[in-house]
């Protein structure tokens, strides 16, 4: 997973989304924002919560199709009704759910303040 960007805001209003571990310049006053005074325990716990979300809709979805696939190809090619209830199911239900989840993940994701150099 591509490691998310942090949004810098300048005391002069403009921001900019930089790289952790990198700095950045700001064009119109001239500060220097240095992303290195975040926590790297606290980002990293951060890009491991995100990562877990992402394995989660992947497992689920896997193992939908684990069983589902199997019953169509061995069993009977009747359960490809089954396959479009699931379809239906993961789309109304789980997607909203998910999304909701990685939401409140994001908002109460830690803030930080930092300072210019």
């Amino acid at each position: 997973m591509k490691r998310p960007p942090i949004t810098v805001t300048c005391d002069c209003g403009e921001s900019k989304e930089v790289p952790y571990s990198e700095r950045w310049k700001c064009e119109r006053c001239g500060r220097v924002w240095n992303t290195e005074q975040i926590p790297t325990e606290e980002y990293e716990g951060l890009l491991r919560r995100m990562r877990r979300l992402q394995l989660l809709a992947l497992g689920v979805a896997f193992a939908a199709a684990a069983v589902i696939i199997p019953l169509i190809v061995f069993v009977s090619p009747r359960f490809i009704a089954l396959a479009i209830l699931a379809v239906f199911l993961w789309i109304s239900v789980f997607v909203p759910y998910w999304r909701r989840t990685v939401r409140h993940a994001a908002r109460s994701a830690p803030r930080w303040e930092l300072h210019p150099e």
